[in-house]
């Protein structure tokens, strides 16, 4: 990992390289919670943690600079962890390995956790930055941003005193965000009859794989494939011409990505074996049309596999399909105000069969708009209840509204273009943000994110564009000496 100490600013990095050897996936930050208590007490910095385990560490004024306002800066400690197939990975044990890959450092066989490692280590090195002179800041570290927003979400207003807030977990260099939307997670449980298999039957195992996947709210809008949603199709199709029974369906494994992977256990009689191939063979082809520039890998396999003992009941089966093809997915509106963003939004982003006859199903829906984001829900709550589920929604979480006259959008801008020599972007992100939960519970918050290139967030693919760090590293230090 010392390769990544090549590139500047080398302490960033050299931090990032820390934090890739430290455990950290969602629910899982104690390790690295504790590796900052210990690199705050190492340098002489205040430290505290809250009951839900986010910390703030504190850089105290320089010498003369006390009349300076306090600055916030933040980021989230959790990651996702995915892996490739066939990978050994453990994410309770195993660091990351870093690759360099010309412009860009990727991880072997995982996902990198840029996102927000990248965040982290750029605190930790304004926090030990001996050269640089400025006012108060406030570092702050939130848990379980991935899968639940918890830190945030549980953090006491009087946690921090700054009421300026640099949010260092976007991804797209240049691009300033000053606003999110708001989301909520839709999930269900539906108990099935199981019946026996019929004698006579065989049975058979298919796979879609290869596909792109993503972050429900970044990437939303790029026209990627559901995988789960491409398999309700298909069984569609083989219900409708072979009367195939389901035993298995399962995919997805996180509620903020796209699904990219699905596999479903289907028994029928064994005179149709020959028909079920061709007809696989002839969806697959619609669907990479369908799919064309947007999934350049799209594969479906179909394998024999050992007869289950029980399926499910024709009815029970038939509506949990068609719930599946019916309830709305991807973009749902744009914005007026905004053009190019996406207003709303949904994701069916989880299924599995347990052993209890019980189908889990889990789903979220995105809007900067709070009364639709509660329409979009209660849509997906109604075809979830034609299948037969319980439905439960989560507490939900509040969007940003975008301030175009915020002082330290003035400051950043100006900063911008002073190092690079022109404009950045501004706009406001689909994807949830803290910031919206820190805008509702504290007011009076004047916020910005930005951050370095990371590209495939929440997947294997995820790549880290090393010129852009140093760019995001500047455009950090020369705000934090601008806001006097």
């Amino acid at each position: 990992m010392d390769n990544l100490n090549q590139f500047e600013p080398s302490q960033l990095w050299s931090y990032f390289a820390a934090i890739l050897k430290i455990p950290r996936t969602s629910k899982n930050e104690r390790q690295i919670g504790d590796y900052l208590a210990s690199f705050a007490a190492e340098n002489g910095l205040e430290v505290k943690r809250d009951s839900t385990g986010n910390l703030l560490i504190t850089r105290r004024a320089t010498p003369g600079m006390e009349h300076r306002r306090t600055i916030v800066l933040q980021s989230h400690l959790d990651m996702v962890g995915e892996k490739a197939p066939g990978s050994n990975h453990n994410w309770l044990t195993d660091p990351i390995i870093p690759v360099i890959d010309g412009e860009w450092v990727k991880a072997k066989e995982t996902t990198l956790g840029a996102d927000d490692g990248i965040g982290v280590a750029a605190q930790m090195a304004v926090l030990t930055d001996k050269s640089l002179k400025c006012g108060k800041i406030e570092a702050l570290f939130t848990v379980d941003e991935e899968t639940g927003l918890t830190g945030a979400m549980n953090l006491q207003a009087d946690f921090f005193t700054g009421r300026t807030l640099l949010n260092l977990d976007s991804e797209d260099e240049g691009i300033m965000f000053i606003g999110c939307a708001g989301g909520i997670d839709t999930i269900c449980k539906i108990k099935y009859n199981p019946k026996k298999t019929e004698t006579g039957q065989i049975a058979a195992e298919i796979v879609i794989s290869g596909l792109h996947g993503g972050h429900s709210g970044d990437e939303i809008h790029k026209g990627y494939a559901n995988a789960i949603k491409l398999m309700a199709g298909c069984l569609k199709e083989l219900t409708d011409q072979f009367g195939i029974s389901l035993a298995k369906f399962q995919g997805g494994n996180l509620r903020n990505a796209i699904p990219r992977e699905t596999k479903a256990t289907i028994t029928f009689k064994p005179g149709h074996l020959k028909e079920i191939r061709e007809s696989l063979e002839k969806y697959t082809k619609t669907v990479a049309s369908q799919f064309k520039d947007s999934e350049e890998g799209i594969t479906l396999s179909f394998m024999e596999s050992p007869l289950p003992p029980f399926v499910m009941e024709k009815v029970g089966m038939e509506r949990l399909i068609g719930a599946l093809i019916g309830m709305p997915n991807g973009v749902l509106g744009w914005s007026a105000s905004m053009p190019g963003l996406v207003e709303s939004s949904s994701n069916l982003a989880i299924i599995g069969f347990s052993g209890d006859n019980t189908i889990n199903i889990a789903t979220s829906q995105r809007s900067s708009v709070g009364s639709e984001r509660d329409a979009t829900a209660k849509s997906v709550e109604m075809w979830l209840k034609s299948a037969g589920a319980e439905v439960t929604h989560s507490e939900g979480y509040p969007g940003w509204e975008p301030n175009m006259d915020s002082e330290i959008l003035r400051i950043t801008r100006i900063s911008y273009k002073k190092l690079f020599g022109r404009e950045p972007v501004v706009t406001a992100i689909h994807a949830g943000l803290e910031c919206g939960l820190f805008y509702e519970k504290i007011g009076g918050m004047d916020m910005i994110s930005f951050g370095p290139t990371v590209k495939g967030a929440h997947t294997t693919e995820e790549r880290l564009e090393i010129k852009t760090v140093k760019m995001f590293w500047d455009l950090l230090i020369d705000i934090i000496n601008e806001f006097k």
